[in-house]
């Protein structure tokens, strides 16, 4: 038996009927089912049998030939930066996990689609799944991609996992002054899965590199069709469904702009920071000790007094910002002792403003910061900023330095 023999695998209980294909491990076989996803079986408790032979000229994957991008004049440069995820990922049949494996290099061999729209630098900053990530590659990250940026790169697209990419888009868009695009994309679903929205967003994300708006985002599909994919600004977009191929909204307004998949066409509804209007800059330092609490009904409200020391607090408290009145104390103790605490809401309309009720009085007579319409994880970001690189913590987490903080609260569903 051979790749692209179609064969019938009984494991002891289950029959599988597909395509055989090379395996990474002489343990496992892997068929292609009809459906068109990917299963690994155990060799040793497997009985197989051939119906057909040759039915496809399946490659082994092993070559001596090396990869090259052909530079075109005529072309912008793109960097395209890798940390992972899963639209640089593929299957380890060992375990049947979708793993990051892909270096930048990968992605432009298994995009093809990408050919003739760009000349591309690929570079690898991590090669990890996104609940891996934290600060140090955040800092790393914001230092490639200044770095292509200085040398010349026309726009800047990260693949990175879908989990996280909200707090690592906005990280980068406090850290960075950008001339040039940056855009984020990943992938909801893996390579080996038919309905998988990795082409179409690395497409899409590469066509916005290329156009005018010099501002951080994030790149994934508009709609369950592969027709457009949204443009969100990074600071204001959120992942809202675990695993449909739209799970990102900009929350409080639409996104700032749509990409055409058939077209290639870049179109923007709003605002936004155009090319070369800044200096490229980086302030890439962050402190660490910053954390965000979510405020819950009946929750154990010692925990805020293990923020004892930290820089700086995120709440996510109720309604229009609030916490249990017994907190306060607490709160005003980690504020007179040097803690930024800042308050957010867990609403995903509207802003906070404890101006209304009795609570929230309180809560700005003990020093808390409204963090007026900006969402807690880029509240966390900027606050972990904020306290490394201005002098006035307080104002600068009430102003808009990236389009985190809208003027008008309005209805955009």
């Amino acid at each position: 038996m051979n790749p692209g023999d179609r064969i019938r695998v009984d494991d002891g209980g289950t029959t599988h009927e597909g395509i055989l294909l090379p395996s990474s491990s002489a343990r496992s076989l892997v068929v292609k089912l009809d459906s068109g996803y990917n299963v690994g079986i155990d060799r040793e408790d497997a009985t197989v049998e051939v119906l057909e032979s040759d039915v496809y000229d399946v490659d082994s994957g092993t070559t001596d030939e090396t990869s090259a991008v052909e530079f075109d004049d005529d072309l912008p440069t793109i960097a395209l930066i890798s940390t992972g995820g899963t639209i640089a990922s593929t299957v380890d049949y060992r375990t049947g996990a979708v793993t990051a494996q892909f270096d930048a290099e990968d992605v432009l061999r298994a995009v093809p689609d990408l050919a003739g729209r760009a000349n591309y630098r690929g570079r690898v900053v991590a090669n990890i799944l996104s609940e891996n990530m934290d600060p140090s590659v955040w800092q790393d990250l914001a230092a490639v991609v200044h770095e292509e940026v200085e040398n010349g790169a026309d726009g800047v697209v990260v693949m990175h996992g879908t989990d996280t990419m909200q707090y690592t888009a906005s990280t980068l868009a406090f850290m960075l002054d950008t001339p040039v695009p940056i855009v984020f994309t990943g992938s909801q679903r893996s390579a080996d899965r038919p309905s998988s929205d990795n082409v179409m967003n690395a497409v899409c994300a590469v066509e916005a590199a290329k156009a005018d708006a010099a501002e951080v985002m994030v790149a994934m599909h508009a709609t369950q069709s592969d027709d457009r994919v949204a443009l969100h600004r990074g600071t204001r977009v959120r992942k809202n469904h675990t695993s449909r191929r739209d799970a990102f909204e900009t929350v409080g307004a639409k996104p700032l702009g749509e990409v055409d998949y058939d077209t290639g066409e870049v179109t923007f509804r709003r605002e936004y920071r155009e090319r070369d209007e800044v200096e490229l800059d980086v302030a890439p330092a962050l402190a660490t000790d910053v954390e965000l609490v979510k405020f819950t009904p009946g929750m154990d409200l010692s925990v805020f007094e293990m923020m004892t020391g930290k820089s700086g607090l995120v709440v996510e408290g109720t309604g229009l910002g609030h916490v249990n009145t017994d907190a306060i104390d607490t709160i005003e103790s980690l504020v007179d002792d040097g803690t930024h605490v800042v308050m957010t809401s867990q609403c995903l309309e509207g802003r906070v403003c404890d101006r209304v009720y009795d609570t929230g009085r309180d809560l700005l007579d003990a020093g808390v910061i409204e963090g007026e319409d900006m969402l807690p994880g880029t509240a966390l970001v900027k606050l972990m900023w904020a306290v490394e690189n201005v002098e006035d913590v307080r104002e600068a987490m009430g102003r808009p330095l990236a389009g985190e903080i809208q003027e008008r609260s309005v209805p955009w569903r």
